[in-house]
C-alpha cells in the first residue's frame, strides 16, 4: 500500500535528502517550505505522516501544531528542529508530536520513526504543556539532546525513571523537569536524599511512624510516600539506601501500599518514583549491597546525564544563566568578558554544573568591574583545573613541568625509564578512575588498554579502585 508523507522543511538540501530516503522506502512525498504551503496541501489531500521543521520561511511550525493535530488527529507528526532546547522538545511533544528529532539527526532513525508512525497512525492527541518561562535544564549540546528526548517520552506516563550521573550534573533537575512538565504537575514533588538520612531513621522518613514506635517518637509522623501522594517522589542517592529500607521500598513499589513504622494499617499511595545515583550499581548488586530486584524496578527508564566536560559548549549559556540568577538573588548585575568565557570553557569541571555555578556566583560577588574578566575567573579556579588557554602554550607548560621534574628527580642508574613511567602512570590511572567513579572496565576503555593490564598495574602501584567510588 502506498503511504503518503507531507514534508515541511525550509532547508532545501535537508529536504532533498529526506525525500530521497523516504522514496527509497516506498513512500510518496510531497514537500513545502512554509506554514501556508503546509495548510494548502493538508486542505487538498490526506497524509499518513507529516514531518515538519520548527522555523519555516513564514513562521513557527510548532505554534499551530496543536490545531493541525486537532484537525487531523489520525496523522502522526514528527518534528525536526535545529533549536535544540528542552523547551522545543517539550513544545513538540506537548503539541502532540509522535517523535522529536534535534538536528543533526540520524537519517536511519528518522526513517525508522516514520515507518513506525505510518504503521501505527496513532490519533490520541496529548494535552498541551505550558513549560513556563523558566525550565530547569539548560544546554543545546548533542549529549543533552538524548536527555531531552527521553524526558519528553516519559511525561505522559508514570514509568519509573532512574537518573544516572556524576555528582553535580543536575539529576534532581531532571526529576523536577519530569514532574513540572508531566501529568502529575499539579501534585506535590517530594525529594529525599538517602545519603543524608541516618541509617536508623531512613524507614521512618520514607514511610512515617506511629506515636511510640521507638524512643523519641512522641507523635505520629507522615512519611515522604504519603507526602508525595498524587505526585512525584524523588529518591536521590538511592545507592546509599540501607538493605532493610531497600526491602521495604521494593514491597511498596510492588504493592502500591506502605505501612508506617510501628503501625498495622496498610495505606494505599499513588506516587511516581524517580530515583538517582552517582554510583555504579552493577558492582553493588554483585556484592549484595544493592538488591537486584529493586534495581530492575527502579531502572525501567534510565536517563544518563553527561558530565559537563563532555558538553563544553553548554558552559557559556550555563554561566550566563547563573549570572542572571545571581542578579535576581541580590548580587551585582554582571557580564562575562570573552576571555573569561574561554577560560571557563577550558576547564574540566570535576564538580560539574554545581562547581560552575559556585564559581560564577563568587565571580559575581567579587568582581571589581561590571564585566567579569579572565583574571577574576582564574583566581577562583582550582590550580589543578586551570589549564592555559591555547594549545601550544599548554603543551610547552606540560613539557616544561616534566623536564623540571626529571631534572630534580633522583633515580638509580638503569631504573630511570621504568621509574619515571610508574610515576607518570599513577596520576593517569587515578584520573581515569576518578572520571569513571572507580569502574575498572570503563577506566580501561577511557585509557585504551586491556582491563587485565589495568588491574595488574593498579595492584603494582597500590591504587585502590574502591577509593574512587563516591558516596
Amino acid at each position: 500500500m502506498m503511504r503518503k508523507i507531507l514534508l515541511v522543511e525550509d532547508d532545501n538540501a535537508i529536504a532533498i535528502v529526506i525525500r530521497a530516503a523516504l522514496e527509497d522506502e516506498g513512500f510518496t512525498v510531497e514537500a513545502t517550505d512554509s506554514v501556508a504551503g503546509r495548510d494548502r496541501l493538508l486542505a487538498k489531500s490526506a497524509y499518513d505522516v507529516m514531518l515538519t521543521d520548527v522555523l519555516l520561511t513564514d513562521g513557527d511550525g510548532l505554534e499551530t501544531l496543536g490545531a493541525v493535530r486537532n484537525a487531523w488527529p489520525a496523522m502522526p507528526v514528527i518534528v525536526l528542529s535545529a533549536q535544540n532546547t528542552l523547551d522545543t522538545a517539550v513544545r513538540a511533544t506537548g503539541g502532540g508530536a509522535f517523535e522529536y528529532f534535534p538536528k543533526p539527526f540520524d537519517l536511519d532513525e528518522l526513517i525508522r520513526a516514520t515507518r513506525q508512525a505510518a504503521q501505527q497512525r496513532t490519533g490520541a492527541a496529548q494535552d498541551e504543556h505550558d513549560p513556563g518561562e523558566s525550565l530547569p535544564l539548560i544546554g543545546r549540546s548533542q549529549p543533552m539532546q538524548e536527555v531531552y528526548r527521553l524526558i519528553t517520552r516519559v511525561l505522559q506516563n508514570d514509568l519509573t525513571v532512574l537518573v544516572l550521573g556524576e555528582s553535580g550534573t543536575g539529576k534532581e533537575l531532571v526529576a523536577e523537569a519530569i514532574h513540572q512538565l508531566g501529568r502529575r504537575k499539579t501534585g506535590p514533588f517530594v525529594a529525599v536524599n538517602a545519603a543524608a538520612i541516618p541509617r536508623e531513621l531512613i524507614e521512618s522518613e520514607l514511610f512515617g511512624h506511629e506515636k511510640g514506635a521507638f524512643t523519641g517518637a512522641t507523635a505520629r509522623n507522615i512519611g515522604k510516600f504519603e507526602q508525595a501522594n498524587g505526585g512525584t517522589l524523588f529518591l536521590d542517592e538511592i545507592g546509599d539506601m540501607p538493605a532493610e529500607a531497600q526491602t521495604r521500598l521494593l514491597r511498596a513499589l510492588q504493592s502500591g501500599r506502605i505501612r508506617r513504622v510501628g503501625g498495622n494499617e496498610e495505606i494505599a499511595v499513588d506516587v511516581r518514583i524517580i530515583s538517582a545515583t552517582n554510583r555504579d550499581l552493577g558492582p553493588m548488586i554483585a556484592s549484595g549491597a544493592f538488591r537486584e530486584d529493586l534495581y530492575y524496578r527502579l531502572n525501567v527508564v534510565p536517563i544518563r546525564l553527561p558530565p559537563l566536560r563532555d558538553r563544553s559548549g553548554d558552559v557559556e549559556p550555563l554561566a550566563r544563566h547563573f549570572l542572571r540568577r545571581a542578579a535576581s538573588e541580590g548580587l551585582p548585575q554582571r557580564t562575562l568578558a570573552v576571555e573569561a568565557v574561554r577560560l571557563l570553557t577550558a576547564q574540566l569541571w570535576r564538580g560539574n554544573v554545581r562547581e560552575l555555578q559556585n564559581v560564577v556566583y563568587r565571580a559575581a560577588l567579587l568582581a571589581r568591574e561590571d564585566e567579569i574578566d579572565a583574571a577574576t575567573i582564574a583566581d577562583l579556579l582550582e590550580p589543578a583545573a586551570n589549564p592555559r588557554i591555547g594549545g601550544e602554550s599548554e603543551t610547552e607548560s606540560v613539557d616544561g613541568a616534566i623536564a623540571r621534574w626529571l631534572a630534580s628527580a633522583s633515580f638509580p642508574d638503569g631504573t630511570l625509564y621504568h621509574s619515571a613511567l610508574a610515576e607518570f602512570e599513577r596520576p593517569l590511572f587515578r584520573h581515569a578512575l576518578e572520571r569513571t567513579l572507580g569502574n575498572q572496565l570503563k577506566a580501561a576503555q577511557v585509557l585504551g588498554i586491556n582491563r587485565n593490564t589495568l588491574r595488574k598495574r593498579l595492584a603494582e602501584l597500590d591504587i585502590r579502585p574502591e577509593d574512587f567510588v563516591r558516596g
